[in-house]
């Protein structure tokens, strides 16, 4: 019988362990995916940064054409209400080439974690970019 409790509580300590390494690479898989979107908006990189959008999400009409950001700000670090949502704030300074007006957003960001792609996806879409 001491046997059986002592195997029951390494197995218990075993699986509070996998779910820490769990969390690890959850958040570690947050913190990469934001940094790759926020990266990609900043190089221009507008191709990859919607590879980070949920793909259960309807897709953007954005015109890409002449935008060039200017600044991005986290304002709010990440939180996670529960283990499978994100949320962000970020402050985005922006222009198009052909007005050289420079305009601010803030981008309220959701993010998904997808369990069967083992991946952050950005459920909010992206920015509102004013044209005019």
């Amino acid at each position: 019988m001491k046997i059986l409790l002592t195997c029951l509580g390494i197995a218990a300590l075993l699986l509070a362990g996998c779910s820490t390494v769990e969390k690890d690479k959850r958040a570690n898989a947050l913190q990469a995916a934001t940094n790759g979107y926020q990266a990609a908006l900043r190089w221009g990189y507008y191709d990859t940064a919607l590879a980070f959008l949920d793909p259960q999400t309807p897709p953007p009409t954005i015109n890409f054409k002449g935008l060039r950001l200017t600044g991005y700000d986290v304002m709010q670090s990440l939180r996670m209400p529960d283990k499978a949502t994100a949320l962000q704030t970020v402050s985005i300074e922006y222009l198009y080439e052909d007005r050289q007006v420079v305009k601010q957003l803030t981008d309220q960001q959701r993010w998904r974690w997808d369990a069967a792609h083992h991946a952050w996806f950005l459920q909010s879409g992206l920015p509102k970019f004013e044209t005019r």
